[in-house]
């Protein structure tokens, strides 16, 4: 298995992990949307012998204050096939996608996901830094990573997605 950025002739692949993972469109369709913005965008594919089986997106979000508003990454949706699930793809594609983070220069990177999967990549309950999702999400869902030491000293806020992410 390779973990790589994803090109254009993945496109129908990763729809289609996206799709087959969550069991209906609305992912894959967020990430077609989330594509078409002009704000930067991390997307990376696991593949093996050639077929797509895995998928990561990392996305800007803000995070607004009374004081300032900041730019971090939010990573969603992550993916892959049904019949590649607990095998390690998503874990290579985490470890992957949060280097190519700190590569770009992003050093936040909030997540919606399984408190007890998420914490072995470094996500912590977002509250415990001053952060809040603008979706009623259960706290302990809603995570961040700071990828490099401090990343988040003396800030806090509400993070807000792309709005193609209400439709999800």
């Amino acid at each position: 298995m390779i973990i790589r950025a994803e090109r254009e002739e993945d496109r129908s692949g990763v729809r289609r992990v996206n799709e087959l993972a969550f069991g209906r469109p609305q992912e894959a369709d967020l990430v077609e949307a989330l594509r078409r913005s002009a704000r930067p965008c991390i997307s990376l594919v696991a593949a093996l012998d050639g077929e797509i089986t895995g998928h990561i997106f990392f996305s800007p979000v803000s995070i607004h204050s009374d004081e300032s508003v900041f730019e971090a990454v939010g990573l969603a949706p992550m993916a892959v096939l049904p019949a590649h699930q607990n095998g390690g793809v998503g874990s290579a594609l985490i470890r992957e996608g949060l280097e190519e983070c700190r590569r770009a220069g992003r050093h936040i990177v909030v997540v919606l996901g399984h408190p007890k999967y998420y914490p072995r990549f470094g996500f912590h309950p977002a509250g415990r830094k001053g952060l809040t999702c603008e979706y009623d999400v259960p706290g302990e869902h809603f995570m961040v990573a700071e990828l490099s030491e401090g990343a988040l000293a003396g800030r806090r806020g509400l993070v807000k997605y792309h709005p193609a992410f209400a439709g999800v």
